[in-house]
Formats: C-alpha cells, sequence, structure tokens
C-alpha cells in the first residue's frame, strides 16, 4: 500500500522535528516523492550522510511503502 503525502511528512517530522520540509509527489500514485528538507541536523555532514539519515528515519518504510523518493537536504542558511 502506498505511503501518504501526510503520513511521509510525518515520519519525516518525527526524525526531524527543526526541519522545514517541502514534499511532492511527482507521478500522482503516492508511490513516488520528492522531499525537501532543511534541518539543522545535517550540520557538517556530506550529503550522502545527510541521505543516510532521512533513510533511517523512515524505519524501514523505504523499499517498502514507499517506492521512490528524490532528497533534496541542507541546513538552514
Amino acid at each position: 500500500m502506498p505511503m501518504t503525502h501526510t503520513a511521509l511528512e510525518a515520519v519525516l517530522k518525527e526524525g526531524f522535528p527543526d526541519a522545514e520540509i517541502e514534499i511532492q509527489d511527482l507521478a500522482g500514485d503516492g508511490d513516488h516523492y520528492k522531499a525537501r528538507i532543511v534541518s539543522t541536523a545535517f550540520k557538517g555532514l556530506p550529503r550522502v550522510r545527510q541521505h543516510q539519515l532521512v533513510y533511517a528515519a523512515l524505519k524501514g518504510k523505504m523499499g517498502g511503502e514507499l517506492h521512490a523518493l528524490a532528497l533534496e537536504t541542507s541546513t538552514p542558511l
């Protein structure tokens, strides 16, 4: 079963409480999303590590409920 926009946002907010999060459903099917996450948790980390933190926050939903997630991560200016 696909993951809803609301459910994805809730999981990401739980993992990154201070984050500014924007989510876009790329295919309209609840299975392919793009997420822009701006959080202080990413400070000083390389992009790969930032993305690993996002995948960890998803708690195994990637590849199951969530098929594809394009990520854009950064720290606040």
